[in-house]
């Protein structure tokens, strides 16, 4: 009985045939080896929870992709959970998580609001990988991009278009929303915080290297991350007296909605107004004219911060890591010159 149970459970020494012996008996038998019993013997449930702040977004969807790939070569069971950028949400997922004992977590956190319950989590022994966005002062890894980087070429492309009236399309917290009004847009990488911020930080940098004032009327958020609120944010931005020519929206959600609004505004992209998206979806090929774009190693992201959660469950204690993936600025024929100089 001993020798089955180790066989079964996977820990303990047992013989190689003495493995395969009980293999083909608990095959006859139709047997199902009990998780939660095996879990207490051996410490590990080899299962992650992967909190996720909107499944419909094409990035998330991609990056679940890439984790679940790196997790099934690893042995790993996926258990996943959506917040829809929901902080009460993301509470309860986590807690649930560790209720049931999954060996760690990966985390795409909502934006703006704090930390104090994760970093409890993390000093209580649970491993925690973020993923696209950062918390700062959380001893985390985490793996995404750099935002303010990608931001800041996108807006040069458009600026070395001729476009000088740009403006963005963000989806943010409520709460820190009035970050995005500050003049100058200073210091909103702090306050904003996460990708969000980081990325308006960049435009914001790139304009200003190119001799041009941050326009905070410029800087719109429909005060979240559906496609209607972009649609309400692009609508805002094109009834200004001076509109911007080109629009950089701030994911793949927010692009569909900009888009969505020019089209009901009866404007046309690039004629009337260029737009750079972020994330290479599969749509941004298909609708017309195809949207240029900042893409990202999505999967890759997904496969990377699934590799980092499982070395920290083997025992890493090295200091926090934050990798960061290239992104690629994809032309294709959503941009071309202002119309006052076309």
């Amino acid at each position: 009985m001993a020798t089955a149970a180790r066989a079964l459970g996977g820990y303990g020494s047992v013989s190689a045939a003495a493995k395969e012996r009980v293999a083909q008996a608990a095959k006859t038998l139709g047997y199902r080896p009990n998780v939660v019993a095996r879990s207490m013997i051996t410490g590990r449930t080899n299962a992650i929870g992967v909190v996720l702040a909107d499944i419909e977004n094409a990035f998330f969807s991609s990056a679940v992709r890439g984790i679940a790939d790196a997790a099934r070569a690893a042995g790993q069971h996926v258990i996943l959970a959506n917040t829809d950028e929901d902080i009460e949400k993301e509470h309860a997922a986590i807690r649930v998580f560790v209720e049931r004992r999954v060996d760690g977590l990966i985390v795409c956190p909502t934006d703006g609001t704090d930390r104090t319950y994760l970093r409890g989590i993390i000093e209580q022994g649970t491993p925690v990988v973020l993923l696209d966005r950062r918390i700062r002062g959380l001893r985390a890894d985490s793996v995404g991009i750099d935002n303010h980087r990608a931001a800041y070429e996108a807006t040069r492309y458009l600026l070395a278009a001729g476009h000088e009236r740009i403006g963005v399309v963000t989806g943010t917290a409520s709460d820190v929303e009035a970050a995005l009004h500050r003049p100058g847009l200073v210091g909103v990488e702090n306050l904003v915080g996460m990708t969000g911020g980081e990325r308006t930080a960049g435009y914001r940098d790139a304009l200003l290297q190119a001799g041009i004032e941050p326009r905070v009327d410029y800087v719109v958020s429909g005060g979240g991350y559906r496609r209607e609120d972009a649609v309400a944010a692009t609508k805002e931005l094109m009834a200004l007296e001076e509109p911007p020519t080109a629009i950089l929206p701030l994911d793949s959600i927010l692009s569909l909605g900009v888009l969505q609004a020019v089209r009901e505004l009866g404007l046309r992209c690039p004629r009337d107004v260029s737009v750079v998206g972020f994330d290479d979806a599969e749509w941004t090929e298909t609708v017309t004219p195809p949207l240029t774009v900042v893409a990202q190693p999505v999967q890759e992201i997904g496969a990377r911060a699934l590799q980092r959660l499982l070395s920290r469950i083997d025992g890493s204690r090295q200091r926090p890591v934050h990798e960061t993936l290239e992104t690629t600025l994809v032309e294709r024929e959503s941009v071309g010159p202002p119309l006052s100089e076309g």
